[in-house]
């Protein structure tokens, strides 16, 4: 695996990106792609759904919006909880990272608590989740992934309550994005903050397809995925300073 740094500042010269963000997601992030000069490929790695049981995610966000620390786990799970009700509340307010606190400010919370650490690892180190000993906590997001904030706020003596206001589930790859990434040059950057993005993709693209994209330069937003994209076959990673779309694409765009 060659570990690559940022270099330069130029733009992205005609390049493609390939964007791995959830279906839906992505619209924004492709703009701001097109405008450094590059060619965005949206390549989904996930697709977003609201809860099972909509009523019951409702009545448990109602309850946890009066706990005393509310944990959310990305800018999915702050839209999402919006959704079904005004993110109104006296608790303290804390966010996986720079993106999920932005989006808490845009549905009116004005002072969400974020790591400069930009994972779960970072957060679990802020002096308000410190000492928890029964403390009322919520933590806001999906189910499955990782399970580090959940297990370590129990651990620290949390009266915790996990729900679940989305799911993530596979996204629906069709005959086109196969095809494009079959004609995918190796000059690409594929851009990923999403361990179970990349799962997904592994699983569904075909070995072909899925060897194209391999060869291409993958930019990702934390240590954890520089080793899972290397164990994924990926031989030219580099790490962006977070999940950030400026980020993201700064790296992108910088790299040799």
């Amino acid at each position: 695996m060659q570990r690559q740094s940022p270099v330069g500042n130029e733009g992205l010269d005609g390049r493609i990106v390939v964007i791995t963000r959830p279906a839906g997601t992505a619209t924004a992030l492709a703009r701001r792609v097109r405008a450094l000069g590059g060619v965005p490929l949206l390549l989904p790695g996930l697709a977003l759904r609201g809860a099972v049981d909509e009523s019951v995610a409702r009545a448990g966000l109602h309850t946890a919006l009066r706990d005393e620390l509310l944990v959310f786990t990305s800018p999915a799970a702050v839209r999402h909880a919006a959704a079904l009700a005004p993110l109104q509340t006296v608790a303290t307010v804390l966010a996986v990272g720079r993106g999920t606190a932005r989006a808490l400010r845009r549905y009116g919370v004005d002072a969400p608590l974020a790591p400069s650490r930009q994972d779960s690892e970072g957060l679990l180190e802020h002096p308000a989740l410190q000492d928890l000993r029964g403390c009322r906590v919520a933590l806001i997001g999906a189910p499955g992934g990782r399970g580090v904030l959940r297990d370590q706020l129990a651990a620290r003596g949390a009266q915790l309550r996990e729900l679940h206001v989305y799911r993530r589930v596979l996204p629906r790859l069709t005959r086109r994005h196969v095809d494009a990434l079959q004609q995918l040059p190796t000059s690409a950057r594929v851009l990923l903050s999403s361990a179970e993005a990349l799962q997904n993709l592994q699983q569904l693209l075909p070995p072909p397809a899925w060897a194209r994209l391999c060869a291409a330069t993958m930019v990702v937003s934390s240590e954890r995925l520089v080793a899972i994209a290397c164990a994924a076959g990926f031989n030219r990673v580099v790490l962006a300073a977070s999940a950030l779309s400026a980020d993201m694409l700064d790296a992108a765009r910088r790299v040799r």
